[in-house]
């Protein structure tokens, strides 16, 4: 993440993963930042043309909620598995994102650490 967009985008989303246990920050292989728990992958972030995006792990409930709702679209390559994407003809909704990428840490979290979170809620 280069651009002020991303930088700024990246800084809001580790915000959000601050309070989550056991929540790692790496680089993959394909330059995208990542939001990983015990291996997993939860959120994924990158830029392409100078735009910044964002990935999140979804259900495919969610999913086509959010593909109805607008501002999100079908994560390609990975979208049949629920993924969701920010539209970036969109602006992020960053009152809404909090909870779907706590829901994203939830769905790949082991459950001991599911419970840690539910309990300081």
């Amino acid at each position: 993440m280069k651009t002020k967009q991303g930088i700024d985008m990246l800084e809001r989303v580790r915000t959000i993963c601050e309070g989550l246990p056991e929540v790692e920050e790496s680089v993959d292989g394909f330059g995208h930042s990542v939001m990983k728990v015990r291996g997993k992958t939860f959120i994924m972030m990158g830029e392409n043309d100078g735009v910044a995006g964002m990935s999140f792990k979804s259900d495919k409930e969610e999913q086509s909620l959010l593909l109805q709702q607008g501002g999100y679209v079908r994560t390609p390559y990975i979208g049949q598995h629920g993924w969701g994407s920010l539209d970036k003809a969109a602006s992020p909704d960053w009152g809404e994102l909090p909870g779907l990428l706590r829901s994203a840490y939830v769905r790949a979290a082991p459950k001991r650490l599911v419970k840690q979170v539910m309990e300081r809620e």
